[in-house]
């Protein structure tokens, strides 16, 4: 398995090079197309007029979109221009989250990032969670303070789910590229933890079988401390420069609501994240 198409996302009013380098690089390691995708739409005034200053104003702001579209074009090109890898563009004045959605279905992985408020706007935006939820394609989440993807260190964020397990298998093609592999599971209180220890086990022995050498380890529960907390804890321990996680093996509206470990990843601005679901 390898990723053969890398599709990135960018978005209007926001920083875009920590995704640009990012897919840049990963598109040149493991010799794939690259795809820039980009929508916005105009969004409609608060305020109501009719007649010819209606037309005026409509016609204005489209123009705006397709001028800041044009923008990120030229951004996406400038960035690629010295990139070995094969490069296409794709736009449209659209909801974001509908036209990228769509487009995904070209790529093998996704590049997303920026800030990623739990209600975003959906004219200019779209929203990592939105992506990971629905894309059927792995999204690697590149946050702004990010200048390349370190593969020094990956950290396996395990939860027996098929979230997870669809998250590792995913990762492959970057888990071979890793030195250093950790699996971590991270036990809720009255866990048994010699259990989660041959949880963790089974999958470092199958990544073994793919060529992958990883570590198994399952730290000592805490219950004053949330899954969140002790996950970011082992991957600064680690010095993880990536996560692999599968995404809201809760319900997305527990986690949105109450907090949970995949709400926690897409915040964070130390690390990339390789989400799955």
């Amino acid at each position: 398995m390898t990723y053969a198409t890398v599709m990135v996302s960018l978005a209007l009013d926001q920083p875009n090079e920590p995704r640009l380098r990012v897919a840049g690089e990963l598109a040149e390691r493991f010799g794939a197309a690259l795809v820039g995708v980009a929508a916005a739409k105009f969004a409609p005034p608060l305020f109501f007029t009719d007649g010819a200053e209606a037309q005026r104003l409509l016609d204005e702001e489209e123009d705006s979109v397709k001028r800041c579209l044009a923008d990120l074009e030229a951004e996406f090109r400038g960035a690629t221009s010295t990139r070995g890898a094969r490069v296409e563009w794709r736009s449209a004045t659209d909801f974001p989250a509908r036209y990228v959605l769509a487009q995904a279905r070209c790529a093998d992985l996704i590049v997303s990032g920026g800030q990623s408020p739990v209600f975003s706007d959906a004219f200019s935006l779209v929203s990592p969670r939105d992506l990971v939820m629905q894309a059927g394609r792995p999204l690697l989440f590149v946050p702004d303070r990010i200048d390349w993807l370190d593969l020094r260190s990956v950290l396996v964020a395990w939860k027996d789910t098929p979230e997870s397990r669809r998250a590792v298998a995913d990762a492959l093609p970057l888990l071979r590229k890793a030195k250093d592999v950790a699996i971590v599971e991270i036990p809720e209180e009255g866990d048994d933890r010699s259990a989660a220890m041959a949880r963790v086990g089974d999958v470092a022995a199958w990544l073994a079988r793919h060529g992958v050498t990883a570590t198994a380890r399952v730290p000592e529960a805490t219950g004053n401390e949330t899954a969140a907390v002790q996950l970011e804890r082992v991957a600064g321990d680690v010095g993880a420069g990536l996560i692999v996680a599968g995404a809201y093996g809760h319900s997305r509206f527990r986690e949105l609501i109450l907090g949970g470990v995949t709400q926690s990843l897409v915040t964070q601005t130390a690390r990339c994240v390789l989400l799955s679901h």
